[in-house]
């Protein structure tokens, strides 16, 4: 996959099932594209507009960002997105805001924090804090009760929050497996850098235009940290200076999901056009 500009985006790869859309919080771009190693590129499918936010208790003002795509063959094995905007919290003296208890069956729940704090507990007696950076995998399985609020630490200073939950299938020779939890902070997933990639031909610098944390599968050889049954690779990528063009290679046989949480992409298609 070819981008141009400036942007913060994640990328959801996911294997071929059908051709797949992508999205975006505010203007957002989707896709069966992609470049492989050989840099044969791929053209954008459909291009999601932000869909209308809504409450998930009182902690958790969200943008259903697969819309009407949501828990589709077309995504599989994504089910669900929300995306939390950046927010301002004043300070609650109260009680947290947040979900309380609530199953979860036969799929995991993948809980990633920008900014603030989200406090987690459960059945199977984990308790834990997802601070600015890290995700948090658990596994539903055969069944798990949770909830879910802004920590208490958070709830009394305020301040700033952002984050999304990303719900996963679980093949069907999984759904039963016994409930886990991996808490995987910011400080161990592996960044790797962005190169500007060359364009028409045109040599490139060896410069550093960006970088993509690996949270899930591997780029460029280094792998992530979390564990899963369904194939799937996530990545949370930066790119630093607006114009610039990058390669993000993902395989073949995987559609791709592009999800811009700011500014703005061009994504250059196997014809050499580009879509915004």
């Amino acid at each position: 996959m070819r981008l141009r500009s400036s942007i913060i985006l994640f990328t959801l790869l996911l294997p071929i099932v059908q051709a797949l859309s992508s999205t975006n919080a505010s203007s957002s771009s989707s896709s069966s594209i992609m470049s492989t190693s050989s840099a044969a590129l791929r053209s954008v499918k459909q291009i999601l507009p932000a869909a209308p936010r809504h409450w998930v208790g009182d902690g958790f003002h969200v943008h259903p960002v697969f819309s009407n795509k949501a828990f589709t063959e077309e995504l599989s094995p994504f089910l669900m997105f929300d995306y939390a905007v950046p927010e301002h919290f004043k300070p609650n003296n109260g009680s947290p805001r947040g979900v309380g208890q609530h199953p979860h069956r036969g799929f995991e729940t993948v809980t990633i924090a920008f900014k603030g704090e989200v406090e987690h507990a459960d059945s199977m007696g984990n308790r834990d804090v997802i601070k600015p950076g890290d995700v948090q995998w658990m596994t539903a399985g055969r069944g798990i009760i949770h909830q879910e609020f802004h920590s208490n630490e958070f709830s009394k200073k305020g301040g700033e929050f952002e984050m999304c939950q990303l719900w996963v299938n679980l093949p069907k020779k999984n759904k039963m497996t016994k409930p886990h939890y991996q808490a995987i902070v910011d400080k161990n997933i592996p960044i790797v850098d962005l190169k500007e990639a060359s364009v028409d031909g045109e040599e490139c610098s060896e410069d550093t235009v960006g970088s993509v944390r690996v949270i899930a599968g591997s780029f460029l050889g280094t792998k992530g940290p979390a564990s899963t049954f369904s194939p799937v690779e996530l990545w949370d990528a930066t790119i630093q200076k607006k114009g610039t063009v990058v390669d993000l290679p993902f395989p073949d046989d995987y559609n791709c999901i592009v999800f811009v949480r700011r500014g703005e992409i061009d994504i250059i298609g196997e014809k050499g056009d580009a879509k915004r």
